[in-house]
């Protein structure tokens, strides 16, 4: 299955079955959706939290011309910008203008006094804090890549929303009816159950590429042993 193949319908289809109403006659798409989002949400904190290879990415060349000190979402044409799909930066590097190679910047919890105004022609070090980068100006023009934690999932609205990630699809089954069979059934028993193979399938869906990543086999916390009641509504 392609990842454009993979709709928020197909997955509320298997968790209303899950529910024993497959004709949705209970579980429409529009009760289901708002379930399906905190699980997606979930799905999302839990991929961040293991650092799941997924979720990693490196962003496009970000020109910074001298004297420029911050990089922001959204920012005015012609300004340095942050992916929008970063939730955090990993690490920095920088080089100047279109010269290789790249060096790597130091992430600060503030930005050095003993350099401010100090005529540089590098960065060296950045500050990540109030959802902005920030560094003390150069004297020359740098350029910088990012790599960073993205976010997976755009908003899902309803069944015609697609999901852009594949290897999830069983997790996602399971922990949405989870939580219809916790919070709509009101079946606690039901939702144990169906939430312990929600588990189950995290295992599955993080276990290769994380072992891949690390290069050994390793004991993860199943999912269920960390999730935080919530209630909705």
């Amino acid at each position: 299955m392609s990842i454009a193949e993979l709709t928020a319908g197909t997955v509320m289809n298997k968790s209303a079955s899950l529910m024993n109403d497959t004709a949705k006659s209970v579980y429409s798409y529009t009760v289901q959706v708002p379930y399906l989002q905190t699980a997606m949400q979930e799905l999302q904190e839990y991929f961040e939290l293991h650092s799941v290879p997924v979720t990693e990415k490196v962003s496009a060349v970000i020109q910074m011309n001298a004297g420029k000190i911050v990089i922001v979402y959204d920012a005015a044409v012609g300004e340095p910008e942050l992916p929008d799909d970063m939730v955090e930066p990993q690490q920095l590097w920088e080089r100047p203008r279109n010269q290789d190679p790249y060096t790597p910047m130091t992430k600060v919890d503030y930005l050095p006094h003993n350099l401010e105004g100090v005529q540089i022609n590098q960065f060296i070090y950045f500050v990540w804090q109030d959802q902005k980068i920030s560094v003390l100006p150069a004297n020359t023009n740098n350029d910088i890549k990012i790599d960073y934690i993205r976010q997976l999932f755009t908003d899902i609205t309803d069944q015609n929303s697609v999901i852009n990630i594949v290897n999830a699809r069983t997790f996602l089954e399971f922990r949405t009816a989870g939580l219809l069979a916790e919070f709509v059934e009101h079946n606690d028993s039901n939702a144990a159950k169906l939430n312990g193979y929600a588990g189950l399938a995290m295992d599955r869906a993080t276990g290769i590429t994380v072992k891949g990543k690390q290069t050994i086999m390793t004991r993860r916390r199943p999912f269920r042993a960390g999730y935080k009641r919530r209630r909705i509504g």
